[in-house]
């Protein structure tokens, strides 16, 4: 009956193990998800900037590209 008792401990010793590895692991997965979904909604949030800037910078371009207008043959210069 000894034996038994002893046999019956191990196993609820290594079912005890096995469920706190099998906690530690869930959390390290539940962590680890937790900043990949971080990590996306970081990119996503820069990319949107990013592409937002380049709209921005694109339209800036455009107004360097444009012809100088000589603006000081007007009343104000006394030019005529």
């Amino acid at each position: 009956m000894s034996q038994v008792l002893s046999l019956s401990g191990t196993f609820s010793l290594a079912l005890i193990e096995q469920s706190s590895i099998v906690t530690a692991l869930s959390i390290s997965v539940i962590f680890f998800l937790v900043l990949l979904i971080l990590g996306l909604r970081k990119s996503y949030l820069l990319r949107k900037e990013s592409e937002k800037l380049s709209q921005s910078f694109s339209s800036d371009t455009d107004e360097e590209t444009k012809v100088y207008k000589d603006f000081t043959e007007s009343h104000l210069y006394d030019n005529n």
